[in-house]
């Protein structure tokens, strides 16, 4: 538990460092951002023309009303969580890299939920949009990675000579 420990913070703050650094930003996380906010107007259009991204904004023709999608809100960090997570527990890499490409993909749907629902509050209503996205989607994202992570757990095979607690106890001797 404590190699896990030690190797999950180490891994936290080394990706979250790599993360801010301005080259990464440019060269990673913004491109990363605006393939999101691309997603999401396709994903829009297959029910409400009139809406366009450019980089990491989207918006409605109509009304004018746009969204950026921030740092933060592109789930880059939930993935950076659950990526510590997975490779600092003791497993085989082949679990640990289909574990990671399941929580992305789960992560980034929720995401893309998330920022679709975001960008029709916003229009309907800003202070729930507020609502919504400072405390409800913030939360969900984060335990979107941690359930993801916990089901990974779960589904590990055992570590060899690991019964996964089925042995029964020791009886006592008897003469």
């Amino acid at each position: 538990m404590l190699r896990f420990s030690i190797l999950f913070v180490v891994l936290l703050l080394g990706l979250f460092t790599i993360e801010v650094l301005q080259p990464v930003q440019a060269n990673v996380i913004l491109p990363f951002t605006a393939g999101i906010a691309k997603v999401s107007v396709f994903l829009i259009e297959m029910f409400d023309t009139g809406v366009y991204s450019a980089g990491k904004v989207i918006t409605d023709i109509e009304s004018g009303f746009a969204v950026s999608i921030e740092p933060g809100c592109n789930g880059v960090e939930a993935l950076i969580i659950l990526f510590a997570a997975i490779f600092a527990f003791p497993a085989p890499l082949k679990n640990k890299l289909i574990g990671f490409a399941i929580g992305f993909v789960a992560i980034q749907a929720l995401n893309l939920v998330r920022i679709i629902s975001l960008f029709y509050l916003g229009q309907w209503n800003m202070t729930w949009f507020e609502w919504f996205h400072l405390y409800l989607w913030q939360a969900l994202i984060i335990l979107d990675a941690l359930v993801v992570w916990l089901i990974w757990l779960r589904k590990l095979p055992p570590r060899e000579g690991d019964d996964g607690g089925n042995t029964p106890p020791p009886q006592p001797a008897t003469s």
